[in-house]
């Protein structure tokens, strides 16, 4: 008789091999096919709700690793949040204008052009009307959302994404101007001439978040400015942007520094006496002599020459920006040209001059006499560097030098602000622009429900301090995160959100006869209404006097327009607008207290200045409070150089492998991207290279295998009709249930607080250890060779149910294939997906005498396993069936072990274990070979093998289980 095909032999269609590069596609079909995501929504419609508002990606190349990374963090949460049996829609979104799309678009449209000329780095869309750049564009980023979408998707994401919220929408587009016109109204705006980034490539001002700081090699230069009445008395300023001397109106010095007029040669310079000996070094003073010491007092009363233009000027105190750590102790105002001169220049009634046109090149202006203004050949120069240069630099330095009004030239290596799409240095630049103003005092805003008396503020704070307070009532995860948004909104200056670019929702503004503006909210109302029913290329097609019409307030009593604005909004106002525009809008994420408040938002590091300010300062000016309560921040993805992976790098075929995440998927699988992702704790910056995510492929199958194992001796189990009640189950089956039980409750402590990381590891140390390398092990014997229907095997089949049907809804969040590919096969289950069940965990509990019994058990194992090592190594035993283990000593382990003594030798895997008593001795164990003969069906060595006739080769055991 061939005693095999007795066995209780594991069978499943669970394969062995994952093959998910095949397989997980054809189940996402299956999902779409049935409707899967609105099946989970329907089934929780009445469920408490969690809403996780997605940050909208730019509709602009294909996904790359980092977005990936961003969007399975978010759907972890959200399918952790459904298992747990709330409401977690998904509406996913696209930030669908602004300069990306428009800077790729002008570029393609210049390529196609056979008359358009030659232009700057982005080939200026000035030579294509709008009609065409915005037609344009909209079907360059439709052509991505559809790509972005089926990438997405592709990683397992559930979501609404037929009916994603897309910012160039109608709908949207009116909702982000109403709530501008509600932060109109209420005073916030204002247009003004003042400095701001300003791209030359790109033609447009920038916002903060659009601004990126790399390393660069600036030509830093000692200029002497002499002083008007003292022939040959020199002030020495310090400079990094020689470019910016000719819109120079005043030096400003610190009150609080002492300062050295020093005789060189013929000449006199005032230096700060603190950096003067390493002034002296740089210009070569060999020999000079302090002729006396100044004070703010005489220098307040000094006149200076332009060092090349017909102008004077005077000496202002800037105590608040004037330092002492490098340069001359003066510094060089240009109201035009930066903040602390813009601010200085304001206080003292200073022109806010900037000679500088939109292609960033020299021009004079209305603002001086065209005399006092820079030389006439100067004009027409680019400060846009070439090979570390500028044509408007090198201008300067050659004035500089025919003057000799140069003293030193060096280079100097710092940290500058680039433009993070052309990636060239930006300038600043003072312009008319929209700005909100963030030290505005407006009306009390409204607090939610729970605001300590702390956190209110009376009417007479800032909008800024307003921030500021709000922000302590949301929870930052990590907790770093509310230091980095304070910073942030502490010293940002006021919000630049205008743009000169055409691919933007407008600024619903005019101007009148004199050149005025006119900004009025009722109007921004009324062309949010146009724009709802027509779109806002309804603003580029019809004229001024159309547009005027149809706009201007019943009762208007103000001057008429004569002109539009040609401005956009900054697409950080278009982004930072989607509570109102979705939150609100969408009943089925709309929040209950208020309905533009969700419960989180979860984006990269670099958000603190991008959307969670942005999305923070439109919601509390317009509707009086936070738009989250949570904020979850990720790091960077890091490539394994440390440095950031980046869609514009990638799109520059910067690196040398593909890191789109389809690139990986093709490759892994999207349950392996996932696993790796949640593998990671991403509250730092994540490496991620082919050789950390093949470790975690590993991992993964381990993890596979294990419910494999499951699922295969579960063939014959109906847990109807099979299922073993809790105190029937054996004392092995219950240890592990008992530890699964813990582990459930840990786990679930770690997908609470977001360290899917710990889940990670909880559930592979579990699986390597207490399943593979014990549970799983010990238990083949009874589920093998023990009869079908005994007792012991259902009560392991009982617990094998269990653990399989609790590891696959544990794992679903993470393995979202994987898992529903499992749960297919789990006998009885009572939804035909996993991601539409919920996890209730259940203590499992044991009496402590039983815990305490099995802590013994395992303590004889741990002493057993090295001497039945020494054993096969000696040739002794083979295998560990062979063996008889006798444990010698006396005390409760040897109480413990004579109570449970085929627990043990089960545990033990071996044939036969015996107990010797010995008085006070300690327990050890010894071996040797087991008695009896080998049973040809279960391989144990028993004593009564050959007593049976029919089945001579058979123990007992397994007579019974063949008869």
């Amino acid at each position: 008789m061939d005693y095999k095909n007795t066995l209780n032999l594991p069978r499943t269609d669970f394969a062995m091999k994952a093959d998910l590069v095949t397989r997980e596609p054809e189940r996402l079909k299956k999902w779409e096919a049935d409707g899967l995501y609105a099946r989970i929504q329907s089934g929780r419609a009445r469920a408490e709700k969690f809403v996780l508002h997605d940050g909208p990606p730019f509709a602009n190349g294909e996904v790359h690793i980092g977005t990936a990374l961003n969007k399975i963090l978010k759907d972890i949460i959200i399918k952790y949040k459904t298992l747990r049996g709330f409401s977690a829609p998904y509406i996913p979104g696209w930030d669908c204008h602004g300069l990306p799309i428009e800077f790729k678009v002008s570029q393609e449209l210049r390529k196609g052009s056979a008359t358009a000329p030659a232009a700057g780095v982005d080939g200026s869309s000035t030579t294509f009307d709008a009609a065409t750049i915005r037609k344009a564009c909209e079907a360059y980023a439709r052509k991505y959302i559809d790509l972005q979408r089926t990438q997405f998707k592709r990683l397992g994401v559930l979501g609404d994404w037929d009916h994603p919220y897309l910012t160039f929408n109608q709908e949207y587009e009116a909702d982000e101007l109403r709530l501008f016109a509600d932060i109109v109204e209420q005073g916030f705006v204002y247009r003004g001439k003042k400095p701001v980034y300003w791209s030359i490539p790109c033609r447009t001002a920038l916002a903060e978040a659009e601004v990126e700081y790399q390393d660069h090699v600036s030509q830093s230069v000692f200029v002497k400015f002499p002083v008007v009445g003292r022939p040959s008395v020199n002030i020495i300023i310090w400079t990094t942007t020689p470019w910016t001397l000719p819109a120079n109106l005043a030096v400003a010095y610190n009150n609080t520094f002492s300062y050295s007029l020093v005789q060189v040669g013929e000449e006199q310079f005032i230096v700060s006496a603190f950096l003067l000996s390493a002034v002296a070094q740089k210009c070569g003073w060999e020999d000079y002599q302090i002729v006396r010491s100044l004070d703010g007092g005489h220098l307040s009363q000094l006149e200076y020459q332009h060092p090349f233009c017909n102008r004077t000027g005077k000496l202002l105190a800037g105590d608040n920006f004037v330092t002492n750590d490098t340069g001359t102790g003066f510094v060089h105002i240009a109201p035009g040209h930066g903040l602390d001169d813009y601010n200085l220049g304001r206080q003292n009634g200073l022109r806010i001059y900037s000679p500088v046109d939109d292609d960033g090149r020299f021009t004079h202006t209305t603002d001086l006499p065209v005399e006092q203004q820079m030389p006439a050949e100067m004009v027409g120069k680019s400060i846009l560097e070439k090979h570390g240069k500028s044509d408007a630099n090198e201008a300067v330095l050659h004035e500089l030098r025919v003057r000799q009004a140069l003293l030193h030239q060096e280079n100097y290596h710092h940290s500058y602000p680039h433009c993070w799409r052309s990636k060239t240095p930006i300038i600043f630049r003072a312009m008319d622009q929209w700005f909100i103003k963030i030290d505005h005092v407006a009306a009390e805003v409204s607090r939610r429900s729970g605001a300590t008396e702390a956190n209110r503020l009376t009417s007479a704070a800032t909008f800024r301090q307003q921030a500021l307070a709000e922000i302590d009532l949301v929870q930052w995860i990590p907790d770093w995160g509310v230091a980095r948004i304070k910073s942030a909104v502490q010293s940002r200056p006021d919000w630049c959100i205008s743009r000169q670019r055409t691919w933007g929702v407008p600024i619903p503004a005019f101007y009148d006869a004199a050149g005025e503006p006119i900004l009025d909210a009722q109007i921004v109302r009324n062309a949010a209404a146009l724009i709802e029913q027509h779109g806002s290329n309804v603003w580029f097609e019809k004229s001024t006097a159309d547009l005027w019409s149809l706009l201007k307030p019943r009762n208007w009593s103000g001057a008429e327009a004569v002109a539009k604005s040609q401005d956009t909004l900054d697409v950080w106002i278009d982004s930072g607008s989607s509570s109102r525009a979705v939150i609100a809008r969408r009943p089925e994420i709309a929040g209950k207290e208020h309905p533009f408040q969700c419960d989180m938002y979860l984006e990269g590091s670099d958000q603190h200045r991008g959307w969670f300010q942005s999305s923070l300062l439109l919601s509390l000016a317009g509707n009086g409070a936070a738009p989250y309560r949570t904020v979850l921040t990720h790091g960077f993805m890091v490539d394994a150089d440390r440095e950031k992976i980046s869609k514009s790098k990638q799109g520059q075929a910067g690196y040398e492998k593909p890191q789109t995440s389809e690139a990986y998927i093709k490759k892994w699988g999207a349950d392996v991207v996932r696993l790796w992702v949640s593998s990671q704790d991403f509250r730092n910056d994540i490496i991620v290279s082919e050789e950390r995510i093949g470790k975690v492929s590993e991992t993964y199958r381990g993890i596979r295998n294990a419910l494999r194992y499951q699922l295969s001796n579960l063939y014959d189990f109906d847990p109807a009709e099979h299922a073993v009640p809790d105190d029937q189950l054996t004392g092995l089956d219950r240890w592990v249930l008992g530890e699964f039980a813990s582990l459930t409750k840990d786990v679930l402590a770690a997908y609470d607080k977001c360290e899917f990381h710990v889940v990670y590891q909880q559930v592979s140390q579990f699986i390597a250890v207490e399943l593979s390398a014990i549970y799983h092990d010990v238990i083949k014997d009874r589920l093998y060779t023990d009869a079908a229907n005994s007792a012991r095997r259902r009560s392991t089949q009982t617990t094998l149910h269990r653990l399989v049907t609790g590891l696959c809804q544990m794992l679903s969040p993470i393995l979202a294939f994987t898992a529903d590919e499992a749960w297919e096969l789990v006998p009885g289950r009572k939804t035909e997906t996993v991601h539409e069940t919920t996890l209730k965990p259940q203590d499992f509990e044991r009496p402590a005498a039983e815990v305490e019994a099995w802590k013994s058990l395992f303590l004889l194992r741990e002493l057993a396993l090295p001497v039945l090592e020494t054993a096969r190594q000696a040739k002794a035993i083979g295998k560990a069936l062979e063996a008889r283990l006798t444990f010698t000593g006396d005390g409760p382990l040897m109480l413990d072990a004579r109570l449970n003594l085929d627990s043990l030798r089960e545990l033990l895997n071996v044939s036969q274990v015996q107990l010797a008593e010995e008085a006070g001795a300690a327990v050890v164990a010894s071996v040797a070979r087991a008695e009896g003969q080998k049973c040809e069906r279960c391989w144990h060595w028993e004593t009564d093998v050959g007593r049976h006739a029919e089945h001579p080769t058979l123990c007992g055991r397994c007579v019974g289980a063949v008869s």
